[in-house]
């Protein structure tokens, strides 16, 4: 038999949710084994994976600012913000790419990508703010060496688009052919603005291509939130 407060608690409240606050997710259990992961770890994963999904329209939005300056004078200030806003929206790409393949077998080749690609920006784009046949504050680097140095920054920005499209190809999470074109885009991408025309512009137009390629089978991998 049942008590009174019992037939009053279920009889006043007889469509209230039941809230469960589970501290695990993962297999039923006592232990806490490895294929057990703490809710605020999953919480964590999902918004990460979440912000890589977003993060990939940045690829090719930044080509698009990389292809218009391949048009005209990149002295002129107009092509100057374009090359900076190229340059962050690449980088904040290079994270999510990295972001999304943290949890696959190409996660270290990723990551290498991501620190190749900011240590070659990092380096370039000083360079490309001096003025021609001006050496750096200091006399640390001749004006006559500026010219290679940036050569050797746009391939090392080069390499890191290289490895980051080698990640995409061989992670079986993405599209593979996306993952070639972002290694072809690589090679002018590393050749920079010292490039003969039209390979600039060929490899921005191959960066868009990969770029919304990226974002768009990025976007399907998870449920939106």
């Amino acid at each position: 038999m049942t008590s009174a407060a019992d037939r009053r608690h279920a009889g006043h409240h007889p469509r209230r949710p039941l809230r469960v606050a589970p501290a695990w997710v993962g297999a039923a259990g006592t232990d806490h084994r490895a294929d057990v992961l703490p809710v605020r770890e999953a919480v964590w994963i999902w918004s990460v994976r979440r912000f890589a999904r977003n993060a990939l329209w940045a690829l090719p939005v930044a080509a698009v600012a990389y292809g218009w300056t391949t048009f005209g004078d990149v002295s002129r200030p107009e092509q100057f913000y374009a090359v900076l806003a190229a340059a962050w929206l690449s980088l904040v790409a290079m994270v999510a790419i990295a972001a999304l393949l943290a949890g696959t077998r190409t996660r270290r080749p990723a990551v290498a990508g991501l620190l190749l690609g900011f240590l070659g920006t990092i380096m370039l784009l000083p360079l490309m703010a001096l003025p021609p046949d001006t050496a750096l504050a200091g006399g640390t680097v001749p004006a006559d060496r500026i010219g290679p140095l940036g050569v050797t920054a746009a391939m090392v920005a080069g390499s890191g688009w290289l490895l980051l499209g080698w990640a995409v190809l061989r992670s079986k999470l993405l599209n593979p052919a996306d993952g070639i074109l972002l290694m072809i885009a690589a090679v002018s991408v590393g050749a920079g603005t010292f490039a003969v025309d039209p390979l600039p512009t060929v490899g921005a137009l191959l960066l868009l291509a990969a770029g919304m390629g990226l974002a768009w089978t990025g976007g399907r991998l998870i449920p939106s939130a």
